[in-house]
């Protein structure tokens, strides 16, 4: 992607590589919440003759996220990715002894969405077998690519999959997968939470969903529980449910400006998604004026 300075004519803005993937991890490390909404964990996190780049926690999945820095291309994405995972199913207790002696805190298994772990790779660019590798809907790895600019700028940029349907698990096992990963680590689809809703509540789902997406280039990220829409942190998370859409509004008690007064507060009782506002529909008769209330969450969490 070309960069331009707009000054009476378009002037180009060069890239700088990076000489060493320290680089790249250090970058990264001091800017994982910023950049990931990540909580950073162990940087060299050593185990079983394995190395860890960086180790870090996401607070809303509840699980913990391996993150790996490349400079070269000859690596597998598969292979290396599964190996990191198989290595944190086997070893979950000194996962948490390290989160809870660098963090101070303490976090039990229990407390630990072991399903939603994933691997992150992070390098200056992909190959084009490592960008077909990744498409698999339920694959928990991600590739996110770097660029470092002459103007002290930034960009990460996740390489998307490509739409497909079919699942990783038709993969024989010759292909070095570790079934146990395969078993434990679960990545959610927005077929999945629409399996036994009404066939009315999808089309609903999907005209809401549509609206959304042309508000902005907001990312669907399907959870465990939800299914959030992204530009820098959660805007809004949807819950379909056989006869309704739950939705929660990424906004603090006090900031939303709803006259019809159809937001509930749920600031002080347990609830899934973010923030502090939550919506029950089951038709679009109000599907506008609950789109006015989006954009006001889109306005306050846009990166």
């Amino acid at each position: 992607m070309a960069l331009y300075k707009i000054e009476k004519k378009l002037e180009y803005i060069k890239e700088k590589p990076f000489r060493l993937e320290k680089e790249i991890q250090e970058i990264t490390e001091n800017n994982l919440k910023a950049i990931f909404g990540l909580e950073f964990v162990k940087s060299e996190f050593a185990l079983n003759k394995f190395r860890i780049d960086t180790l870090a926690f996401d607070r809303e999945a509840n699980a913990f996220i391996i993150i790996e820095y490349k400079r070269d291309k000859n690596f597998s994405v598969i292979d290396q990715g599964y190996a990191y995972l198989s290595l944190m199913l086997n070893n979950k207790a000194d996962f948490i002894l390290e989160f809870n002696e660098n963090l101070d805190k303490a976090l039990k298994r229990t407390d630990v969405d072991w399903s939603q772990s994933r691997v992150l790779f992070v390098s200056p660019s992909f190959t084009n077998y490592q960008r077909e590798a990744i498409n698999f809907k339920d694959l928990p790895i991600e590739l996110w690519e770097i660029k470092r600019y002459e103007n002290k700028t930034l960009s990460f940029e996740q390489i998307q999959k490509a739409g497909t349907q079919e699942s990783i698990k038709t993969i024989s096992k010759t292909d070095k997968l570790d079934d146990a990963v395969a078993k434990e680590i679960k990545v959610y689809t927005e077929e999945e939470h629409l399996t036994n809703v009404k066939e009315e509540i999808k089309e609903l789902y999907e005209k809401l969903k549509l609206a959304i997406l042309n508000m902005d280039n907001l990312e669907i990220k399907p959870k465990k529980v939800y299914i959030a829409f992204v530009s820098g942190r959660n805007v809004v998370d949807i819950l379909p449910q056989r006869k309704a859409l739950k939705i929660w509004l990424n906004m603090t008690l006090g900031e939303l400006d709803d006259p019809k007064g159809i937001a509930k507060d749920v600031s002080t009782t347990g609830h899934w998604g973010n923030g502090d506002y939550e919506i029950k529909i089951q038709n679009d008769e109000d599907l506008e004026y609950i789109l006015s209330l989006i954009k006001q969450s889109l306005k306050k969490n846009k990166k």
